[in-house]
């Protein structure tokens, strides 16, 4: 079922190629789509969207002062 779900969301749901630009509110930084709303990390060290953990990870290191984001 899953599996089926997943196809139908592939084949018809949104690709996320509306991205808006890139929002920085109470030290989160990331980007919405146009389309459909979903919130995506960005990661000014990288300079693209990530992941949740590996955005989780960033904001941790940057918290003990080892990796500092530039916030505009």
């Amino acid at each position: 079922m899953r599996l089926l779900l997943w196809i139908f969301q592939f084949a018809f749901g949104c690709h996320h190629n509306k991205l808006g630009s890139i929002v920085t509110i109470k030290k989160r930084t990331y980007q919405v789509c146009l389309e459909c709303g979903h919130e995506f990390p960005y990661s000014w060290e990288l300079m693209r969207s990530v992941r949740f953990d590996v955005a989780d990870k960033h904001a941790s290191l940057s918290r003990e002062g080892q990796a500092k984001p530039v916030t505009i």
